[in-house]
């Protein structure tokens, strides 16, 4: 019996079964990932918030809709940078310029967050920066630190909160370790999401940032998210890369790099946890390389990117920057806190990288943000004024009123823009350009009407009768400090304004004596002088 022989083993036909297997294994892989991706419950809308430098100058109205451009997203803000005081380093501080209720008397921070709560925004506060020292670096106690933190958040009625770690900060290990311990006991008890924000080079982290991150995951804090920073590559960038292809290869490697750093640990991301786990704030237009400019077409395909991947968070450095920079800027190439140095309508790229994020970060909008049922009128109702409560007066139709003086009308603070009388507050009738007042915000719980700030004597002259004053004159009668509006003899500053007497007389506010009392030996900047034929719009 003869015997078969065997078929030959083909190495075509096992090359191509290999590669079919190969296939099917990784397409079912593919399908596995989509498929887990598809059933993760991701918690937050994708969102965009710009940084506000809150100490700048000229101050930013944020919580203004129409200080950017019509179509931009929900007025989010992220409001930048609280440190440590430079007499307490344990004590918050605004830019180490103003203490918390320094801030509160003369930048009006508390009333202007809750505004921006009114309109449906959120507030984000920012602790760090590049600038002065971060609190984790000059408060070296935990628990104050923790304190620290705690007082914030809860003045603020913060949900979330970003932390920017950057330069020296970022480098200091005992600092990361402090801060995570810290950030861990205000997540336990005040249920506070974290953001932190880090450089990035198109490479990713940085080996200091990948370390910080490590070093909060294992203390137990639970991350929102990590912003990175796509901004000022330097050398790091391909001399032939955009702005925005750049960002992408930063956000790309970062995204790697935070699966690894999850894997670690032990808590296994899904790709689409790890995009909404990632934000990107770029820097408006020229940054501090001179070579790198981020141009609104990069904002365009940075936006087309981040709705790509929905990547949970945008952000921006600064809204302050978002407007063209004037003639009177001699060097666009200069980097200005107030303009971007590239051409743009105010508000551009606020537009471009919100457009279609209208989300609000979910707990920095908290119940304690909402009015109790004791301040909130019943439907139909008119809200009332209680003039043993108001911080400032009640609005009068027959009083008069100077340029930067406040009211309080229907539980709302307003400002007079210039010289006005008569003028309703809340007319709805009559456009904001054309408004002799600008709303602030609401009245907050627990206000009590502000006193009167006083001097100690011979600070000013005393007013005296018989004497002829020119505008810009100062002077004080009963501890209280005036400045003269126009030529004026026999008025006197105390002497009530009305539509048929309007005083020429202004009171100087707590802001202006504050001012003068930190620069020994000056008096409070006189504003331009004013009469009664200012009261017309823009006449102020």
């Amino acid at each position: 019996m003869a015997l078969v022989e065997g078929r030959r083993l083909s190495w075509v036909r096992l090359g191509i079964v290999l590669v079919t297997t190969a296939a099917v294994a990784f397409a079912s892989l593919e399908g596995w990932r989509w498929f887990q991706d598809s059933r993760v419950k991701l918690s937050t809308d994708v969102w965009f918030a710009g940084y506000v430098d809150v100490t700048a100058t000229p101050t930013l109205a944020f919580e203004e809709p129409d200080t950017t451009a019509e179509g931009a997203a929900a007025p989010n803000a992220v409001l930048a940078f609280v440190v440590a005081d430079r007499a307490d380093p344990c004590r918050p501080s605004w830019g180490a310029a103003y203490t918390l209720d320094e801030a509160e008397d003369q930048l009006d921070l508390d009333r202007r967050i809750a505004r921006l709560r009114q309109l449906g925004g959120a507030p984000i506060v920012s602790f760090g920066g590049q600038a002065n020292t971060e609190l984790a670096v000059g408060c070296t106690d935990v628990d104050a630190l923790y304190d620290a933190y705690r007082e914030v958040v809860r003045r603020y009625s913060g949900g979330m909160i970003d932390l920017d770690i950057e330069g020296a900060a970022l480098e200091d290990a005992e600092a990361n370790q402090r801060r995570a311990e810290a950030v861990v006991r205000l997540q336990e008890a005040e249920d506070t999401e974290v953001w932190v924000t880090l450089p990035v080079a198109p490479h990713g982290l940085t080996e200091s940032g990948l370390a910080l991150v490590r070093t909060m995951i294992r203390a137990g804090v639970d991350l929102a998210g990590v912003n990175v920073m796509t901004m000022d590559y330097g050398g790091s960038k391909d001399a032939e890369d955009s702005m925005a292809q750049a960002s992408i290869k930063a956000l790309e490697s970062t995204h790697a790099q935070l699966g690894e750093l999850y894997v670690a640990a032990g808590d296994r991301r899904t790709e689409a946890q790890l995009w909404r786990l990632l934000g990107a704030t770029p820097m408006l237009g020229q940054n501090d390389v001179v070579e790198e400019v981020f141009t609104l077409a990069d904002a365009e395909r940075l936006r087309d990117f981040a709705d790509e991947k929905k990547l949970g968070r945008v952000s921006a450095w600064s809204l302050n920057r978002d407007r063209p920079c004037s003639n009177n800027w001699p060097d666009p190439t200069k980097v200005s806190d107030s303009c971007s140095g590239v051409r743009q309508a105010a508000g551009d790229f606020a537009a471009v990288l919100g457009e279609e994020r209208e989300g609000v970060p979910q707990r920095a909008v908290v119940p304690s943000a909402t009015p109790s049922p004791t301040q909130v009128p019943s439907p139909g109702a008119t809200p009332t004024d209680d003039p043993e409560t108001s911080p400032y007066q009640i609005w009068d139709p027959e009083v008069v009123y100077q340029k930067e003086e406040r009211v309080v009308w229907r539980r709302n603070v307003y400002v007079a823009k210039w010289w006005t009388s008569g003028d309703v507050p809340d007319d709805p009738t009559i456009e904001d350009s054309a408004s002799a007042w600008r709303l602030i915000g609401p009245v907050l719980p627990g206000e009590r009407p502000q006193p009167t700030p006083k001097v100690p004597e011979g600070t000013y002259p005393m007013w005296r009768p018989g004497k002829v004053y020119r505008a810009g004159s100062q002077v004080q009668l009963d501890g209280v400090a005036y400045v003269a509006l126009w030529w004026t003899r026999g008025t006197s500053p105390d002497q009530p304004s009305t539509a048929d007497a309007p005083s020429p007389w202004r009171r100087l506010s707590a802001a202006e004596l504050a001012s003068a009392s930190a620069e020994p030996g000056k008096k409070p900047r006189q504003r331009p002088s004013e009469s009664p034929g200012a009261g017309t719009p823009g006449g102020g």
